[in-house]
């Protein structure tokens, strides 16, 4: 294993559009939402664990959740999870590990990755990152990982890809899109030139140090003046005092979009981000009736095209002559609506009491 190399797991959202499974308080990245025994967090971690040292892993996550990443992920020491005291979107996220890993190590080379996103083949994403990993170490640049596209998706932002450097394994990025309306969507695919957003990042921490104090020198010079209290007993009062006086940006808008020179490495490893109920549904097993049934008492009949997940142990769930719904039943809520209306599940939070 390379002891430049680490991995940066950004586990601080709250996946709404998964409510109720997903909660304020467990997150959709602490819940075992596949039905396989693990969560997406530990997914994750084992996707590159195989290749970074566990000693070299730092996981960014909120205060509430610091025992959650601890709990589900025993083999990392306390002083790995490094804790948001507020969110302020991934930009700061990003500068605090960046910043603090320049500090421990001035030769490091990191991978950025969200926490719940799903893979299915292991063994080529792991050869993509090395890879990856193996370039940024020696290249001045700021890298993402596109996900060649097999549907017009328009749920993930997109990457399009210099034309005149469309044979190279790391391509040129000509520009980001946002997430674009079904026809355009059909438009980028027709094109050959455009890749899905991963939102997986890959560079050294100089690289992107050096972009973050061009691009974003206010929040660069919070995380850059604290780096003598990085692990020491000052460090989280520094990091919260440097939160609490950053701005809210994106690492994509913030940086990606305006650096000179980004990289983006293609590649088909079946991903998915997993942001959705619906998308869950496309990625678990069905039975004849195309119908997603996971729960310890359930009974379904004459349905069809159904995604049914029950989390009571000691209740019947009975689903009879429907389609194309959702039926999540937990402890506290039951949820039913529309499968294929599931993106408007943040407005039923906001209606609901619970």
């Amino acid at each position: 294993m390379n002891q430049n190399t680490y991995c940066v797991i950004m586990a601080g959202g709250i996946g709404s559009r998964f409510w109720p499974l997903s909660r304020t308080e467990r997150p959709k990245q602490f819940v075992d939402a596949l039905g396989i025994g693990k969560t997406f967090i530990q997914l994750t971690y084992e996707r590159f664990s195989s290749f970074i040292s566990n000693d070299h892993f730092l996981v960014m996550t909120g205060a509430a959740y610091k025992d959650l990443v601890l709990e589900q992920l025993p083999m990392l020491k306390p002083e790995q999870v490094l804790c948001e005291p507020m969110r302020r979107n991934t930009a700061p996220c990003i500068a605090y590990a960046a910043y603090k890993l320049k500090s421990m190590n001035p030769d490091a080379t990191m991978v950025v990755t969200p926490s719940d996103h799903y893979v299915e083949d292991v063994n080529t994403f792991e050869t993509v990152i090395q890879e990856s990993l193996d370039y940024a170490a020696h290249n001045d640049c700021l890298m993402t990982i596109g996900i060649t596209p097999t549907f017009p998706a328009t749920e993930y932002g997109y990457i399009q890809i210099d034309e005149t450097d469309t044979h190279q394994t790391f391509k040129r990025v000509s520009a980001f899109k946002e997430k674009p309306e079904l026809e355009r969507a059909k438009a980028f695919l027709a094109t050959g030139h455009f890749v899905w957003n991963s939102g997986m990042f890959v560079w050294s921490a100089d690289s992107i140090c050096k972009s973050l104090n061009q691009h974003l020198p206010d929040i660069a010079t919070l995380f850059d003046t604290i780096s003598g209290e990085y692990g020491t007993e000052h460090e989280q009062a520094a990091v919260n005092d440097a939160f609490e006086k950053s701005r809210s940006i994106s690492i994509d808008y913030g940086v990606m979009e305006r650096a000179e020179l980004v990289k983006v490495r293609c590649a088909e490893f079946g991903w998915n981000d997993i942001g959705s109920w619906g998308a869950l549904y496309t990625q678990l097993n069905k039975d004849e009736h195309n119908n997603v049934v996971a729960g310890n008492d359930v009974l379904i009949t004459d349905t069809q095209s159904c995604l049914i997940k029950s989390i009571v142990s000691d209740k019947r769930v009975i689903v009879d002559g429907v389609e194309n719904l959702l039926v999540i039943d937990t402890d506290d809520v039951l949820m039913i609506c529309p499968r294929k209306d599931d993106n408007h599940v943040k407005d039923l939070i906001a209606k609901s009491t619970k």
